[in-house]
């Protein structure tokens, strides 16, 4: 009878430790959606936008629909480079604010407003340089006059769009995610009624097509920049950090210093973001049809990455702070923490795929060819739901430690050497199409995930103790 009771113990006493291990996890996960409710409910935000662009363009026709989607593959490699590039800033803000140095505060954040102002401008040139391009990329002739179009004017919105971002990298640096989010709802809702307007010619405007959606992309991109700075200089809270600012008193060794983790940020981010966009490149040789369906289904899967992606940007504050105010064990909760509930929220996602994945494509497009496929690749879009969010919590995490150059270096690997090979020879050698080119990026992204995990665990195994 003992005997039994000893072993009943025994195995009760891991499910123990395991509930106790939860509950110890219960305040990082509070501080971490306090923190991250408000960027997810921005970067959702920024995804409804998106979703009202496609919708709307997506009743115009297949061609501007597809011609839409390529230029966006191409925009998003800029667009994505210079966001992560103002992430570089993040790191720095959140660890000086973690010490109580609010000068350095001021500094980092008067430097990153040169450094990224320099490399949005840069950026930009190529990305013009880039249009003539598009006639050698493989794709369906009748589209590449919308996508034209369309990418032109969305290459002007991009600078004020990233200064946006460097307002946004001192706010939650800082600890403070609300009013971005306030300012991205007013703007995003802007947005899309400036789409209606502007694509189809309500309220006596001309019929504008593409062309007015990225207009409008455009007006309220400028219209969040006006408001970011009209709240920074209004606001209390930013005083002390507005009040050192001196540009003739620039700080060369932060320079270098952001540099220093802003490049490999932003060139981490663009293999990931070029590794899916030439995927959608590789969609667009089989048809207009299958980059169609290649672009609603990115959309859709976009839309839950950019609410995972705002549990990252918690991740990173919070990580940040810790580390800053020397609370190491609670630094590598936070990070962990982070991870739990993105794997939450993208199972969730995932479920929601498998069960509606033929009724889902059908709000873009009414082409039954285009849906037919589109349900298909949301069947490998749930998988990839919970890799994205293993991938996203933990790299979110390395950053907040300034962990920046293994990232990159895996990243090359993960998508490169091991994703787009295998999307290539699955879509083409082996005729799966654009499912066998999905099954590519699927492969990359959860080798990616893994050991992205193993990085952050490697890192904060010794971070037992609060110093």
């Amino acid at each position: 009878m003992s005997a039994n009771l000893a072993k009943f113990t025994y195995l009760c006493n891991p499910l123990r430790r395991m509930q106790m291990n939860i509950k110890s996890y219960i305040p990082f996960y509070k501080r971490n959606l306090s923190l991250a409710i408000p960027v997810m409910i921005t970067q959702a935000g920024q995804m409804i936008v998106q979703f009202a662009d496609n919708i709307m363009v997506g009743q115009l026709g297949t061609s501007q629909f597809a011609g839409v989607g390529f230029a966006n593959a191409l925009f998003s490699m800029g667009l994505v480079f210079c966001t992560c590039f103002t992430q570089g800033l993040i790191p720095f803000i959140g660890q000086s604010y973690g010490r109580g140095e609010h000068g350095k505060v001021s500094e980092y954040f008067t430097n990153g407003i040169l450094l990224n102002a320099l490399m949005c401008i840069s950026v930009m040139a190529i990305m013009m340089a880039a249009v003539p391009l598009m006639d050698h990329m493989g794709q369906d002739p009748r589209i590449l006059g919308y996508a034209r179009e369309y990418y032109r004017i969305m290459v002007w919105s991009l600078a004020p769009f990233i200064i946006f971002y460097v307002l946004r990298a001192l706010t939650e640096g800082v600890g403070n995610t609300k009013y971005t989010m306030y300012i991205t709802v007013f703007c995003n809702i802007l947005n899309i009624f400036l789409n209606w307007v502007l694509i189809f010619g309500h309220l006596g405007m001309e019929a504008m097509g593409v062309a007015g959606a990225a207009w409008a992309t455009f007006i309220s991109r400028c219209a969040m920049l006006g408001i970011g700075i009209a709240i920074l200089l209004s606001g209390k809270l930013y005083k002390r950090y507005l009040g050192d600012i001196r540009f003739r008193a620039l700080n060369f060794s932060q320079f270098k210093d952001v540099m220093k983790t802003s490049f490999p940020m932003s060139f981490q981010g663009l293999v990931e973001v070029t590794t899916f966009s030439i995927a959608g490149i590789m969609a667009g040789w089989f048809g207009e049809v299958a980059m169609a369906a290649h672009q609603a289904s990115q959309t859709i899967i976009t839309f839950s990455f950019m609410v995972a992606q705002g549990v990252g940007v918690a991740a990173t504050i919070r990580v940040s702070h810790q580390y800053g105010e020397r609370r190491f064990a609670d630094a590598r909760k936070a990070g962990f923490a982070a991870s739990h509930i993105s794997i939450a929220l993208m199972a969730l996602a995932g479920i929601t795929f498998i069960l509606f994945n033929d009724v889902i494509p059908y709000i873009f497009t009414q082409d039954h060819h285009v849906a037919e496929i589109a349900s298909k690749l949301l069947y490998v879009a749930a998988a990839f739901q919970l890799f994205d969010a293993v991938q996203l919590s933990a790299l979110a995490s390395l950053r907040a430690l300034a962990d920046v150059k293994w990232p990159l270096v895996t990243s090359l690997f993960t998508y490169y050497i091991i994703g787009l090979p295998f999307a290539y020879f699955a879509g083409t050698t082996f005729g799966l199409g654009p499912v066998g080119v999905w099954l590519g990026l699927l492969a990359g992204l959860m080798l990616a995930a893994i050991l992205f995990l193993y990085r952050f665990n490697k890192i904060t195994k010794g971070f037992t103790t609060n110093n």
